[in-house]
């Protein structure tokens, strides 16, 4: 997992799960959070959250419309460059001059071993072999 100022990238390798069901408990559950917790430290910031339909309902709206940009990584090359790609995205963006210096991301945890700030199952990832075009992933296995 991987967080930037203004959105969210997740690897994940679904087993049991749907992808749809994966990201729809981790958006109502940070959605929640992050609601009550604008309620209570920054009240006047929810204006900005209103989602307000004519003849409808209104309510809080965290997450954008829209399906995200969801994409299939269909073999181990396409997961460890898109791997590679979410941990140089701030450095890319100017944040950071090195993907193991933003804080929430799990650059440092690949190098270091250490889940910190975001766990990491390095197990599920498979690793690259010479049959993956010889691509070096830059991640430590």
């Amino acid at each position: 997992m991987f967080t930037m100022p203004e959105h969210v990238h997740i690897v994940l390798w679904p087993e049991n799960e749907t992808i749809s069901s994966i990201l729809s408990t981790i958006k109502q559950s940070v959605s929640k959070r992050a609601i009550l917790w604008l309620k209570d430290n920054a009240p006047d910031f929810l204006e900005r959250l209103l989602d307000a339909h004519p003849g409808s309902k209104s309510s809080y709206r965290f997450w954008q419309r829209g399906g995200g940009y969801d994409r299939n990584l269909r073999s181990v090359r396409d997961i460890h460059e898109k791997v590679r790609y979410l941990h140089e995205n701030p450095v890319r963006r100017g944040l950071v001059s090195r993907p193991i210096d933003w804080y929430w991301s799990s650059a440092s945890a690949w190098e270091s071993g250490v889940d910190e700030p975001l766990m990491i199952d390095r197990h599920s990832l498979p690793p690259l072999t010479p049959t993956d075009d010889d691509q070096a992933s830059g991640l430590m296995h």
